[in-house]
């Protein structure tokens, strides 16, 4: 019996639900990049910001590439299951805040309606780093000519052209603009956002650009819950426990944190009911985020991958990699910048360690380790760089670098990375004794804010010549 709005009556008494209004009227958050991640974290923060004003809210969601979820979404009436692990027993709980999902390569008219709508306040993303298209060197150059040519084309292709098109007709039609949030794991995610959608609308319209710039919003955010992919043993499992089957169940820990900068262009939830903490300046806890919780994670993926471990909670428990991460996080991230008022830092790190070990989430390295390329910039160049401003070495850090270098080699079957060709090459043409130069020496393949000193690079051969045998 699958999950629908007609089986709802027949779910356990383990599931928690709440019951609201699904009014025509409700106002609405367009969500770019729905997946396991949004369902289990903006979906339960939206719902529970519903309970607690009784105000209608619900997402449109839009699938950039793949028709997958909603085929999971579709047939059960958008509903869907989020199951908390960790000590005792799993918590379920039914989310009824999706409106309908909407596959971008079927119907882009549909999804650049749906933004300009007036009932929508809001558009969200969760598209990864790839999906804005920054330049790591120059953050607010883009990367290929696409982003430009895409203005033109009838049929989008990325998050500029939908975005263009949608506020090319609110403007026209004397709509407000929008908050435009993004929720990936991308320093200063707002501030980029804005500074790359800009830069593309000038070039083609510089009156839609001054629109955009003047009545849209670009709040920077910081997101965390742990979300891995939901394996069909646990939709078995679920389905044998509640009483019906849910093709679009999702599983989590029970930890989640949202840190939204308080600039909004109009009406949003009550995100804050909900737990959420609207702030004046996301910086220190994104940095946080990034350089500690990512950080450590990228960390324990190559360092567990490379002895052949497969989740999370095995890396963890490993005496050494477990050891290095906690100096990774503590002495080395942690001191890589000032944190706001009040953050606990030694405090977090003692809870990201209790979350990484938490054998109720089988959380997968290799999942962790696709799109390192784009993500150890933020996660571990950037307190590599800090900390060689303060005089300061980073050791574990620089390991668990080595360690990637190695993921990266071309003989890995886990590798899921954008540059995989070209670091593959680059291994071929440089050799063992070359590569670290080749990536990270002067004019090297990984633009970065921290320039390797004669030590570092020393460090880094020394560990390749251990872990790449």
């Amino acid at each position: 019996m699958r999950l629908s709005e007609q089986t709802v009556a027949a779910l356990g008494a383990r599931v928690a639900r709440l019951e609201y209004d699904h009014a025509d009227q409700a106002k609405q958050i367009v969500h770019l990049g729905m997946g396991a991640f949004t369902r289990a974290h903006q979906a339960v923060f939206t719902e529970d910001a519903i309970a607690a004003t009784g105000e209608a809210w619900r997402i449109i969601s839009v699938s950039m590439r793949s028709s997958a979820v909603r085929e999971q979404l579709a047939p059960q009436d958008h509903l869907f299951t989020v199951t908390s692990k960790g000590e005792g027993e799993p918590e379920t709980r039914l989310v009824r805040c999706v409106g309908d999902i909407i596959v971008a390569p079927e119907s882009p008219a549909t999804v650049v309606s749906a933004i300009a709508d007036a009932r929508t306040h809001i558009v969200t993303l969760t598209v990864t780093e790839k999906g804005y298209h920054l330049s790591s060197a120059h953050p607010d150059e883009a990367r290929d000519p696409l982003l430009y040519d895409d203005l033109a084309n009838a049929v989008p292709l990325t998050i500029y052209g939908f975005l263009a098109q949608a506020l090319q007709q609110r403007m026209t039609d004397g709509l407000p603009g929008l908050t435009i949030l993004s929720c990936d794991n991308l320093a200063e995610n707002g501030t980029r956002l804005k500074h790359m959608l800009l830069k593309v609308l000038a070039s083609a319209d510089p009156a839609l650009a001054d629109w955009c710039e003047t009545n849209c919003t670009f709040p920077c955010s910081m997101v965390d819950r742990i979300v891995p992919a939901t394996q069909p043993g646990d939709i078995d499992a679920l389905e044998a426990r509640i009483g019906v089957r849910d093709e679009a169940a999702v599983f989590t820990e029970p930890f989640r944190q949202w840190v939204i900068e308080n600039r909004f262009a109009g009406p949003r939830p009550a995100w804050d009911a909900a737990g959420a903490e609207i702030v004046a300046d996301v910086g220190p806890y994104e940095t946080a985020k990034l350089r500690m919780l990512n950080g450590a994670h990228s960390a324990l993926a190559y360092l567990g991958l490379a002895k052949g471990l497969e989740l999370v909670s095995q890396a963890i428990a490993d005496p050494e990699i477990g050891l290095l991460v906690g100096r990774l996080m503590r002495d080395e991230a942690a001191a890589s910048f000032i944190p706001a008022p009040g953050q606990d830092l030694a405090a977090y790190a003692a809870s990201l360690e209790a979350r990484f070990t938490n054998p109720a989430l089988p959380h997968r390295l290799a999942q962790i380790a696709m799109d390192g390329s784009q993500k150890i910039p933020q996660r571990w160049l950037a307190t590599l760089a800090d900390r060689q401003a303060q005089g300061l070495s980073s050791p574990a850090t620089l390991k668990a670098l080595a360690a990637w270098i190695v993921h990266v080699r071309g003989d890995n079957p886990y590798v899921s990375d954008p540059r995989a060709r070209t670091m593959a090459a680059a291994w071929q043409t440089a050799g063992r004794d070359g590569i670290v130069q080749a990536l990270f020496g002067e004019g090297g393949l990984i633009a970065s804010p921290w320039q390797p000193t004669a030590d570092d690079l020393q460090r880094l051969q020394d560990h390749l010549d251990t872990m790449a045998d």
